[in-house]
């Protein structure tokens, strides 16, 4: 409470202009001292608080709060004590709330978008993923226009070196771009309505999360890879080179397709929003798989994965918005195989609309294990050799066969249409002269197609 002198005693030498004069200095002394509100309290100089008081409060913005007669200066400080507690236990919980969300977020699928997405919400503001030139990499909330967009890119360039951070302002908006450091500099961006300390807190938060999730395993797993390419162009066999990535001697392959872009190619896909060379969904993509081995072209998706006695394919689980075909488990040496594999199995999870679909682990003793691998190729060479020159004949009428003779789930998975399908399963019985519809002949292409 502020203790403020009479500025015409009496009412009697000081006219209204004289004390509009003192009032408006007495409160433009108390806004540059820091006062956060002007408590005035009635009697014993006063009745009621000064006309100019409230007027020269009004005009600074300052609070003023009327502190009624008998009030003791005690009950004013208590009041305030218990304002200024509850409020910072209201703050304290909101960022626990809010570390909370963050991280949980961060430990979930696709987190570098989840991470902003709660930020957004948390700040009711507009979060963004920048590269170190100011590109957006990835954003979540109500965007701002495009001249604040560029305006938030811009401050990029003012960052230091390591964690540092940046603040501006336009018009009732606030600026933040926060440096999140590592060996390829990214930035998060910030354009909210209010800042606060809590809000500070909060993006900080996030920062340390981001910084986490998209240092991309760092150095160490750079290292190896770079070790590992260098051996592979040099000459050196595939397993040996595999064994500087993990140290596994088993490998299963991960073909993945968005869904809803069956009908395009990866060209295609890739000229959409930039999805090609985006390199947070490459690293969404690589924490969800376990692996730092992938591949993302647009709406296709390659990836290795090591496996080990701890670390086996089924753990491999649905992505959201995707379709993964995942092989068996093949040696390094033949990750050709599993490439193959793993194509075939996402034809299927396409045809039949399942998430995931994995390859039969062949290791059990079954009908093509009891045929020696020659006497099979031999068989296999003889029975599909009118096929030979016709790629596409051979890759219908496998998949046809795996889909238990199904127009339809065949046309999706080849992505052609379903006459075309059965185009080439009669064209495919003309050229072996075979009647496909018996069940004994479609057994023994099954084997054939197996050992091919």
């Amino acid at each position: 409470m502020a203790h403020a002198d009479d500025p015409a005693p009496h009412g009697q030498h000081d006219g209204e202009r004289s004390a509009e004069s003192h009032w408006e200095r007495y409160v433009t002394r108390s806004v540059e001292a820091g006062a956060a509100a002007l408590g005035f309290g009635i009697a014993p100089v006063h009745d009621r608080v000064p006309a100019a008081l409230v007027r020269a409060c009004d005009r600074q913005g300052l609070p003023l709060v009327e502190v009624p007669e008998g009030t003791p200066f005690t009950a004013v400080a208590r009041a305030l004590w218990q304002a200024v507690t509850q409020r910072r236990h209201q703050a304290l919980r909101r960022l626990s709330e809010a570390q909370r969300t963050l991280a949980a977020a961060a430990a979930g699928p696709n987190p570098v978008p989840a991470v902003l997405g709660q930020l957004a919400q948390r700040l009711d503001a507009w979060a963004v993923l920048l590269d170190h030139g100011g590109r957006e990499l990835a954003g979540a909330g109500s965007a701002p226009n495009a001249e604040l967009r560029s305006e938030l890119a811009a401050l990029t360039e003012r960052l230091r070196p390591g964690p540092s951070s940046v603040a501006s302002s336009a018009g009732d908006l606030h600026l933040s771009v926060y440096g999140l450091g590592g060996r390829k500099p990214l930035a998060l961006g910030v354009c909210a309505p209010h800042r606060d300390a809590v809000d500070g807190s909060i993006a900080a938060v996030a920062v340390v999360l981001l910084s986490l999730l998209t240092e991309r395993r760092a150095a160490a797993a750079e290292e190896r890879r770079a070790a590992a390419l260098v051996r592979l162009m040099l000459g050196v066999p595939a397993p040996e080179a595999a064994r500087l990535l993990n140290g596994e001697e088993k490998w299963a392959v991960v073909h993945g397709r968005r869904r809803g872009s069956a009908a395009r190619g990866p060209s295609e896909g890739a000229g959409r929003g930039g999805r090609a060379d985006d390199p947070l969904a490459a690293a969404s993509l690589a924490e969800a798989l376990g692996t730092t081995l992938v591949d993302l072209s647009g709406d296709e998706l390659r990836a290795l994965l090591p496996l080990s006695e701890e670390r086996v394919r089924d753990e491999v689980r649905a992505q959201q918005g995707w379709a993964l075909g995942v092989s068996a488990p093949v040696a390094a040496g033949d990750l050709d195989r599993g490439d193959a594999g793993a194509a075939r199995a996402l034809r299927r999870a396409l045809a039949e609309r399942r998430p995931v679909v994995r390859e039969r682990d062949g290791a059990g003793a079954d009908v093509v294990s009891l045929v020696a691998p020659e006497d099979g190729r031999a068989l296999s060479r003889t029975r599909l050799a009118p096929l030979d020159g016709h790629p596409e004949l051979e890759d219908t009428l496998r998949m046809w066969l795996s889909l238990n003779g199904s127009w339809d789930r065949t046309a999706v998975a080849l992505e052609v249409h379903r006459n075309t399908v059965r185009q080439r399963v009669a064209r495919i019985g003309r050229l072996l002269g075979e009647d496909l519809s018996e069940q004994d002949v479609r057994m023994e292409l099954w084997f054939a197609l197996k050992w091919r």
